[in-house]
């Protein structure tokens, strides 16, 4: 699909698109981890592409990603290939190789502070934590971007050393999804779906007034 001229869309002429959008999960490529929490924004995204017959296509920017509308923006939905904890190479690439706007950029994420099921959307924020957004931030030298946090809860952790906690979380996040769990997130993957069109479609603000 080119930019900057007339698109054809299911045959007919369309308007010019808007500036592009990057809709982007992030989670740890390989079978490995597919069914594990620490996934739950590649599954988001993969969810809204079904919904509006986006495939991911194409590989580049250390990335696989989809073209596709939304009432005239022109959406390209994005699984980085790096693991986590160096998302930032893939997003920082992406957005610099398509001039994106942070305003533009939208990361979908799993949050361990929020209760399983819930989601919350921010315009702008600290990483919380959070490895994935953690180096988003560090390499686009900004925190100015929406995401969409998809709530999983916490472990429910022993008492013991600090150590001993983490290690619970890594392993929770990263383990296969219980069954619960996944019944859980498979209800919630509607309504971030219909969070996402809002976004795009109204804006941050008039998303966070609907869904927060």
């Amino acid at each position: 699909m080119r930019r900057n001229s007339v698109i054809f869309w299911k045959g007919k002429p369309e308007k010019k698109p808007e500036d592009l959008k990057l809709v982007v999960g992030l989670g740890n490529p390989g079978r490995d981890y597919v069914n594990s929490l620490h996934n739950v924004g590649f599954m988001c995204v993969n969810y809204f592409a079904r919904k509006h017959n986006i495939r991911f296509n194409k590989e580049q920017a250390k990335s696989r990603t989809g073209l596709g509308m939304l009432d005239n923006t022109e959406i390209m939905v994005v699984r980085p290939h790096t693991y986590m904890n160096r998302s930032g190479q893939a997003v920082s690439q992406l957005v610099k190789k398509f001039n994106v706007k942070l305003d533009d950029l939208l990361v979908v994420h799993d949050d361990l502070d929020l209760p399983l099921g819930k989601i919350r959307i921010r315009k702008s924020g600290s990483p919380a934590g959070h490895k994935g957004l953690e180096s988003i931030i560090q390499q686009l030298g900004s925190q100015d971007f929406p995401r969409l946090r998809v709530g999983i809860g916490r472990p429910i952790s022993t008492e013991g050393l600090a150590e001993d906690r983490n290690a619970d979380v890594i392993t929770y996040l990263l383990s296969e999804l219980p069954l619960e769990v996944k019944k859980a997130i498979n209800q919630i993957l509607p309504m971030v779906n219909e969070a996402i069109r809002c976004i795009i479609t109204e804006g941050v603000t008039a998303a966070m007034n609907k869904y927060n």
